[in-house]
């Protein structure tokens, strides 16, 4: 059983209210659980332009781990009012 962990530092840019952070973020979580993955806000929760968003996911398979936090990134970079500034995949 192989476990990763993806930390995505997120940039909201045109942001200006913390209403307006929810729902962009609220949009990328229901989207990446549609792929039946686990994300919280782990980070910055009281910052209108900045979000920390975590993201964990189980598979028998080392490279299944890594394919699906990768399509998790691809699916937050598609996000247009954010821009990814960091992001780190850990394998536990």
């Amino acid at each position: 059983m192989h476990i990763g962990l993806l930390r995505v530092e997120l940039h909201l840019p045109a942001n200006h209210s913390l209403k307006g952070k929810r729902q962009i973020l609220k949009s990328i979580k229901d989207r990446v659980r549609a792929l039946n993955i686990s994300i919280a806000e782990v980070d910055y929760h009281d910052s209108w332009q900045q979000a920390v968003l975590a993201s964990v996911t189980v598979a028998t398979d080392r490279s299944m781990v890594h394919q699906t936090l990768m399509q998790v990134v691809k699916l937050i970079a598609g996000e247009p009012d954010c821009e990814i500034t960091n992001q780190q995949i850990e394998m536990l």
